[in-house]
C-alpha cells in the first residue's frame, strides 16, 4: 500500500509515523497489511496544501492508495485572530488534497475536532448530531469536512479531541511545565470533553484506510472529564499533589482572558460509527495518559 501523511512534524503525523516504522502501537500491533507499506511524510516545507496548483503537480508526479492529512491550524485563540488563514489551512487545504485524491482514485483521511460542535446540551455527541461551531477554529475545520465530502466520496472524516502526543506542545506538556515553573495553575472545570492520546488515534485511523466505510467518524479515549479533573490527573501521575490545580469557571476565565476564542461546554464524542464498523479499542483515558506519563521521559520531542 502507498501512503501519504501530510503534516508529518506534528503530533499525529509524528505517532503515524511511529506506528508505521515499528508496527506498533500502544494499543497493540497495526494490521499487518500495512507493515509493508510504502510511506511517504511531507510538510509545509515540501508540500503547502492550500496551493490548489502544487498540490495537483505534486500528485501529477505520485501516486496513492491513502492520504492522510494532519496538516491543521489548530491554535484556538489564533484562529479567532486569523480566520481568512485558518480557512486556507482547515478548509481550502482539505479541499485541495481530497480532489487530488479523488482524482487518482484514493482514500482520504481528514482530521476534524469536536469544536465543530456549539456544546450547548449536557452528554455526549454522535458524528450524526448537528453541528454549530462558536470559534474560528471550528468555524473552519467544519468547513473543511463538508469540502471535503464533496471533493471525494471516499472520504474519512474523524473528529477527535483534547489531543496529546509524545513529539511537539500540547496541554499535557503545558501542565507539566507549569507545575514544575509555578508549582501550580488555574483551570477551567465546567468544559467536559474526552483527552485523547495522539498514538491511540494513530492506530485507529490505519485501521480506517483498509476499509471502504467511508463517512464521518468520532475517534477519543473513552471517558469524560472536565480540564481541571484532567490536570490533577496530570500532575498526579507525575508526582504532584492534585490540589497545586486550582478550579475556575468558563467566565472567569474569559474575563481574564478576553481575547481567547469561546470554547464549547460540552464537547464529549461518543465513538458509534467506529464502534459499528472496524470496532472501537480506543483505551479509556486514564490509561492511555498514564502509558503517556510512564513513556515520555524517553520519548519526548
Amino acid at each position: 500500500m502507498k501512503i501519504l501523511v501530510t503534516g508529518c512534524k506534528g503530533q499525529l503525523g509524528n505517532e503515524l509515523r511511529r506506528l508505521l516504522t515499528t508496527g506498533m502501537a500502544e494499543i497493540g500491533p497495526i494490521p499487518a497489511e500495512l507493515k509493508d507499506a510504502e510511506v511517504d511524510y511531507i510538510d509545509v516545507e515540501e508540500l503547502d496544501i492550500t496551493d490548489a496548483n502544487a498540490v495537483d503537480a505534486y500528485f501529477a508526479d505520485h501516486i496513492y492508495d491513502a492520504v492522510i492529512n494532519c496538516a491543521a491550524m489548530t491554535n484556538v485563540d489564533g484562529c479567532e485572530q486569523m480566520e481568512d488563514v485558518a480557512f486556507r489551512v482547515n478548509a481550502l487545504g482539505p479541499e485541495n488534497l481530497a480532489r487530488a485524491c479523488a482524482a487518482q482514485g484514493a482514500k482520504f483521511v481528514q482530521v476534524s475536532t469536536d469544536y465543530v460542535f456549539p456544546g450547548n446540551e449536557p452528554g455526549e455527541r454522535v458524528e450524526s448530531d448537528p453541528t454549530g461551531p462558536i470559534s474560528a477554529y471550528g468555524r473552519t475545520k467544519r468547513a473543511g469536512e463538508r469540502l471535503t465530502l464533496e471533493a471525494n466520496p471516499r472520504s474519512f472524516v474523524v473528529r477527535t479531541a483534547w489531543l496529546y502526543g509524545y513529539v511537539g506542545k500540547n496541554f499535557v506538556k503545558t501542565m507539566l511545565r507549569l507545575a514544575r515553573e509555578r508549582g501550580g495553575m488555574t483551570v477551567v472545570d465546567d468544559q467536559l470533553g474526552n483527552p485523547t492520546s495522539a498514538n491511540d488515534l494513530a492506530y485507529e485511523l490505519l485501521k480506517l484506510i483498509l476499509t471502504d466505510d467511508f463517512g464521518i467518524y468520532h475517534c477519543t479515549n473513552e471517558g469524560i472529564c472536565s480540564w481541571a479533573q484532567f490536570t490533577r490527573a496530570i500532575v498526579e501521575g507525575a508526582g504532584y499533589s492534585p490540589d497545586i490545580v486550582t478550579p475556575c469557571t468558563s467566565d472567569e476565565y474569559a474575563a481574564a482572558n478576553p481575547q481567547a476564542a469561546r470554547r464549547p461546554l460540552f464537547s464529549a464524542l461518543k465513538n458509534e460509527h467506529l464502534e459499528q464498523t472496524i470496532g472501537n479499542e480506543m483505551r479509556p483515558w486514564q490509561e492511555a495518559l498514564a502509558t503517556y506519563l510512564k513513556n515520555l521521559p524517553e520519548l519526548e520531542g
